[in-house]
Formats: structure tokens, C-alpha cells, sequence
């Protein structure tokens, strides 16, 4: 077999490319922006000055430096990108228009496909870093019509997940934003005992699913789901099975 270089590339193997927000928080395995989480190898673009208030604001000033932190993960070989929070789906539009490849910007592009396959008439509860700032502006920017079947809960009164989270003091308590999320997740379902699955919008989310859960008995969908399920789309690998 023979390979040839690509022009400009220098590093290869890296099909998924994860545009970051410029954020210190702790950021532990599970995690969208710690690589162990994953089997496979990623590579992160850091967006400097795109921090967690811009986003909470719906602020698209930092558009041309996260279109150039696209395209040099596009040059470097990627096959599809993402990124590290849920409120990128801001730039879902402008970002597909630029690339020549896949662009799964936000978590909440799932809302569509999770519709589609919950019990007919159930409804999907989304846990999210700020439900005063996820409205349907937002939601709306990643196909979504109809957003009646949603019901969202936000964190950002939770006094542990908002100070390494939004706040970023530099610290995480695991245990106590395990609880304050589970604790979020069984309110909103006691709310609604009509949710057929959960959402979780927010990239630091995907640490705590499972014991979401074990908590509420629901499918559990969030950025690691999608990730991995891009991943299988973009590499595919031959069968090794036999008869």
C-alpha cells in the first residue's frame, strides 16, 4: 500500500477536531476537553477570548477567530468537528458554509433524532449550564421546529457547578455536582413524568450520565453520544468477524 502527504498537514490520525472555549475550568475524564475520554485520538483548538459569559450572552464577536480555529483543524486532517459547548450551535450555520466537512457544533443537534425515536407523544428533558440563556433562538439553529416536546432545566443556580463552571474558580467537587445535577435531573422529572429521555447540553455533563441514569431509568443523551456516534460514521473500520 502506498500513502501520499497531504499538503499542510503535519500531524495525522486525528479524525475528530474539537473547537475549545478559552476556559480553565477542571476538566476531568468524561469530559469533552479531557482526550482520555474518548478511544480514539482527538485534537483540540483552543478559541482565545471565546469564554463561557460570551456564550451564555449569545455574543458572535469571536465568529472569524472560531471560523479560523475550524478551518486549521480541517487543514490538519480532521474529519468532522465539534466543539465544547452546547451554545456553539450559534455558529452551526456559518460554520457549515465555510467547511468541506462534517460540522456537529452543538449537543442539541440531537434533539431531532431523540425525538424521532422516544415513545410517540414523550417529551425530552434537557439539562443544561444555563436554562435563562438556552432559549428558542438558540434550539432553533440546530433544526429543531417545534419545541414543545422540550422541557429544560438549568444549573446555573447550582452553587458548585456555577463556581467551576461559570464562574471558574478553579475548583470541582465531583460528588457535589454529581448530586445538584441528579438532584436538577429528578425534579424536572417529577415536573414531567411524560420525558421519554434526557438531554445533557452542556460538555462537562457527560461525567455525571450515568448516574443520571441509574437516577431516572431514561436513555441518557449528551456530547460524548454524538461524538462517538460521528466518529463511527467518519471511520469506518472492515469486519473482523467470521462464520
Amino acid at each position: 500500500m502506498k500513502y501520499y502527504r497531504k499538503k499542510g498537514q503535519v500531524s495525522y490520525g486525528e479524525a475528530i477536531g474539537i473547537i475549545l472555549l478559552d476556559s480553565e475550568a477542571p476538566f476531568i475524564p468524561g469530559d469533552v476537553a479531557n482526550a482520555t475520554t474518548y478511544e480514539f485520538p482527538v485534537r483540540f483548538q483552543r478559541v482565545e477570548g471565546l469564554t463561557v459569559q460570551k456564550m451564555m450572552d449569545h455574543d458572535k464577536s469571536s465568529m472569524e477567530k472560531i471560523m479560523e480555529a475550524a478551518e486549521l483543524l480541517q487543514k490538519e486532517g480532521v474529519r468532522a468537528i465539534t466543539s465544547d459547548c452546547g451554545f456553539m450551535a450559534l455558529y452551526q450555520t456559518e460554520l457549515r458554509e465555510r467547511l468541506h466537512i462534517p460540522v456537529f457544533s452543538s449537543s442539541l443537534l440531537q434533539i431531532p433524532f431523540i425525538t424521532q425515536i422516544i415513545p410517540y407523544g414523550k417529551k425530552i428533558g434537557v439539562i443544561t449550564a444555563n436554562g435563562k440563556s438556552l432559549d428558542e433562538s438558540v434550539i432553533k439553529l440546530c433544526g429543531v421546529e417545534d419545541t414543545s416536546n422540550l422541557v429544560i432545566e438549568g444549573l446555573e443556580d447550582e452553587p458548585n457547578f456555577s463556581s467551576a463552571f461559570l464562574i471558574e474558580e478553579g475548583v470541582l467537587d465531583t460528588e457535589k455536582v454529581e448530586k445538584e445535577v441528579v438532584d436538577r435531573v429528578l425534579k424536572l422529572q417529577k415536573e414531567n413524568p411524560d420525558i421519554g429521555a434526557i438531554l445533557l447540553e452542556c460538555s462537562v455533563l457527560p461525567v455525571y450520565a450515568e448516574a443520571v441514569q441509574r437516577a431516572s431509568g431514561l436513555p441518557v443523551f449528551d456530547f460524548v453520544t454524538m461524538i462517538r456516534y460521528v466518529f463511527s460514521a467518519v471511520v469506518r473500520e472492515s469486519n473482523g468477524g467470521f462464520m
